[in-house]
C-alpha cells in the first residue's frame, strides 16, 4: 500500500456535554508499531475503539485501506473487522469457558463451517505461540494476570489478523512479566508482519517497541513521531507525562523486592 493502512480524520467523540476526543487525526502505517499514550482520561482507549470500528465518532471518519468506514454496516467495516484482532484491558476472557474454548470463539463465530479438527489445530498453535499450550484446559480464574494477557493475545491472533490492537497489554503487571509481554509482541510483529497499535502508559514498552508514538492530552494530539522525537517535545503536558512515568522497570522491581 502507498497510503496508511488505517487512518482517522477530524475525530470528535462526545458523551453528553463532555468531549473525549476533539478533531483528532492519526494515521497508522502498515507493519509499524504505534503507541497511543497519555494520562488517564486523555482518550486513548476511546480512540482505539474508534479505530477498531467499535465506536462511531460524533464527527470525522475512519478510513481502512483508503476507504471510509460506513456508519453502521458495510463492506469496508466488515473488511476492517476481518483484518483486526483486539486485546481488551484485562483480556476480557469468558469465565465460564476454558482457555482453549475462549481462543476458539472467533473461529466459531466468523468461520462456523470450519471442521472441529481444524479449530483445535489453530487453537493449539496460537496457545503454543504465546506459551500457554499446557494451560489450555484451565479456566480464566486459574490464570495469573500475565497468563490472561497472553491468552487475550492468543484469542486475538486466532484469525491471523493483519492489524493487532492492544489496550494496556502490560497494565497492572510486575516488571518481569511486562518484559515477557513486550518480548511476545516483538516476536509477533517480526514473525507475522502485523501492524500493531498499543494503548499504554508504559514508557519502557514504548522505548523498546515503538516505531512511532502519539501522546494525547484532553482528547488532542500533543506530540507525535519516533520515540526520540516525542522525548524531545517541549510541551508541558507531554513533559509532565514522560517525567512522571520515567521510572525504569528495574528500579520498580527492586522497590517491590525491598518492600517484601
Amino acid at each position: 500500500m502507498d497510503g496508511p493502512l488505517l487512518e482517522a480524520h477530524g475525530i470528535t467523540v462526545r458523551f453528553g456535554e463532555r468531549s473525549v476526543l476533539v478533531d483528532l487525526d492519526v494515521a497508522i502505517r502498515e507493519r509499524e508499531v504505534l503507541f497511543l499514550m497519555g494520562g488517564s482520561g486523555c482518550g486513548k482507549t476511546t480512540l482505539l475503539k474508534v479505530l477498531a470500528g467499535l465506536l462511531q465518532p460524533s464527527a470525522g471518519e475512519v478510513r481502512f485501506e483508503g476507504r471510509a468506514l460506513e456508519p453502521e454496516v458495510g463492506p469496508v467495516r466488515d473488511a476492517l473487522r476481518r483484518a483486526t484482532g483486539m486485546v481488551f484491558q484485562g483480556a476480557a476472557l469468558l469465565s465460564s469457558l476454558s482457555l482453549a474454548e475462549n481462543v476458539a470463539l472467533p473461529l466459531r463465530a466468523r468461520a462456523p463451517g470450519l471442521p472441529a479438527a481444524v479449530v483445535e489445530e489453530v487453537v493449539r498453535m496460537r496457545l503454543a505461540q504465546v506459551g500457554l499450550l499446557d494451560a489450555m484446559d484451565l479456566q480464566p480464574s486459574q490464570l495469573s494476570g500475565g497468563m490472561r494477557k497472553r491468552a487475550g493475545i492468543a484469542r486475538a491472533l486466532a484469525l491471523d489478523p493483519r492489524l493487532l490492537l492492544l489496550d494496556e497489554p502490560t497494565g497492572g503487571l510486575d516488571p518481569t512479566t511486562s518484559d515477557e509481554i513486550d518480548g511476545l509482541i516483538e516476536e509477533l510483529r517480526r514473525d507475522l508482519g502485523a501492524t500493531v497499535v498499543i494503548v499504554s502508559h508504559d514508557l519502557a514498552s514504548a522505548r523498546r517497541l515503538a516505531d512511532r508514538a502519539v501522546i494525547l492530552g484532553a482528547g488532542r494530539t500533543l506530540a507525535e513521531g519516533t520515540w526520540d522525537e516525542v522525548q524531545a517535545s517541549a510541551d508541558e503536558v507531554v513533559r509532565s507525562f514522560l517525567d512522571r512515568h520515567a521510572r525504569p522497570r528495574a528500579a520498580a522491581l527492586a522497590s517491590t523486592w525491598e518492600g517484601t
